[in-house]
């Protein structure tokens, strides 16, 4: 079992994935960054893998200051898992996330501390950004717009993985799936103050590989989810509700056409596909209506086991 949180405490956790320092130079910064607080801490690297290269330069650095830790997970389970199973095996009562490889400036990371005096979590913007191709600042604005557009919540680089946050978000905001990218979103949705600060980025964050069409699919997916658990979790009506109505008034004005043309006009409904597809929308718009209904009873059922609320704190 865990030991108690210790509130003046740093854990800081490095979800190691695919892309990661294979020289393991980023660990030596870490390390001397958090030496340079004068706080107690501790840097845990979570391999989610089996980077036998960066683990055994780890395992150097451990050797001489005993406040490096390695965790092996078994198999590859995602840098989610990842980043919950290195909250859960450490005792910090500030957290820190930081990137395997070389995203920001190692001594920025004081600046992330800081911030935590006025907000429960402080993410890192990295500025001034390095040049960068015309899609790639495209697709950085585009995914950004989206995230304001369908959130109302305006980000500019949740891509940085180097994060602050106190131990009460960690404990209040499930991370599962691939959503450690959302987690503003979602400790934002539970009332945490949310700040971002910018941090200068490392002269050496470059990622030449680009990605593929299956990562973009993904993270409009793993977006697309975030944004429901964040504004329909217990009104699913609104949700399903509203795109029912919207399928079963389209079908509806389709048929009421269909039924004028053959009342008033003589035309036959015979080989006519308007009146199929109709037909099709109307009984499609009832059934996505019914789902938000079951979705209603379903919260209705277990809403005393619900919570989507942080107290920040009592008097008296």
């Amino acid at each position: 079992m865990m030991a108690e949180n210790v509130a003046g405490k740093i854990s800081a956790i490095v979800p190691v994935g695919q892309r990661y320092d294979r020289s393991g130079a980023v660990a030596g910064e870490y390390l001397e960054a958090l030496r340079r607080t004068g706080r107690d801490f501790e840097l845990v690297f979570v391999l989610d893998g089996r980077q036998r290269d960066l683990a055994e330069r780890l395992l150097e650095l451990a050797a001489g200051d005993r406040r490096l830790r390695i965790i092996q997970l078994a198999r590859s389970f995602g840098e989610a898992t990842a980043v919950s199973a290195g909250v859960e095996n450490t005792n910090g009562g500030t957290l820190l996330t930081l990137p395997a490889y070389p995203q920001i400036d190692a001594g920025e990371i004081e600046k992330l501390l800081a911030a935590l005096e006025f907000s429960d979590m402080a993410i890192a913007v990295r500025w001034p950004r390095a040049a960068a191709s015309r899609f790639e600042v495209f697709r950085r604005k585009t995914f950004h717009r989206l995230v304001r557009s369908v959130s109302g919540i305006s980000f500019s680089d949740l891509g940085c993985g180097a994060r602050a946050f106190k131990r009460a978000v960690a404990d209040e905001v499930p991370i599962y799936g691939d959503q450690h990218r959302f987690i503003p979103l979602l400790a934002m949705r539970r009332g945490f103050r949310v700040r971002q600060v910018e941090v200068r980025q490392s002269e050496r964050d470059r990622y030449d590989d680009g990605y593929g069409p299956k990562i973009y699919l993904q993270r409009f997916l793993d977006l697309f989810t975030v944004v429901f658990l964040v504004r329909f979790t217990k009104k699913p009506l609104r949700f399903f509700g509203m795109i029912g109505s919207c399928t079963f008034l389209l079908g509806a004005i389709f048929l009421t056409y269909v039924v004028i043309e053959r009342l008033f006009f003589g035309v036959d409904l015979s080989d006519r596909p308007a009146l199929l597809l109709s037909s099709l929308l109307v009984v499609l718009g009832l059934q996505i209506f019914a789902l938000g209904l079951l979705g209603e009873l379903i919260i209705f059922t277990h809403a005393r086991e619900l919570k989507e609320y942080t107290i920040e704190k009592i008097v008296n």
